[in-house]
């Protein structure tokens, strides 16, 4: 089984593509944080190249930018190529089968989230009217 879920921020906007054949697909990375700090109390991040195709790409571009936080379900990729000086080269990324986008718009916007002036009042139990069971529908 190959199964990977992701949820981290974009490190920089997505960059959309098209193969020969006209199919698009949609190439960016998040960062994800470590769950625990390391020695001098910071938390680490791991980063992940995340391929994106067809519709879902094109939405990726689309809504994505540097700072969107997303949620990726996909599996590992390996793959390798021959570099210009000759070498081998090893790439492992993330081919994603679904992209939750998890930012809001105003955040995406650089707006802060509206908050309500005042919250209402909590009632006391003691000002609570009795209902009578009768009247309830179940």
């Amino acid at each position: 089984m190959n199964k990977v879920i992701l949820i981290g921020n974009l490190t920089k906007d997505p960059e959309l593509a098209t193969t020969n054949s006209g199919v698009a697909v949609c190439r960016f990375s998040i960062a994800v944080q470590r769950r625990f700090q390391n020695s001098e109390g910071e938390r680490e991040a791991d980063f992940f190249n995340i391929v994106v195709w067809r519709a879902a790409g094109e939405n990726c571009a689309k809504f994505l930018k540097k700072g969107s936080k997303c949620a990726v379900i996909g599996r590992l990729q390996n793959s390798s190529y021959e570099a210009q000086d000759g070498t081998k080269r090893y790439t492992t990324e993330v081919v994603a089968d679904e992209v939750e986008f998890l930012s809001s718009r105003s955040a995406e916007n650089g707006d802060a989230p509206s908050m309500p002036a005042s919250k209402p009042a909590k009632k006391e139990t003691s000002e609570l009217e009795p209902i009578d069971d009768d009247s309830l529908p179940f």
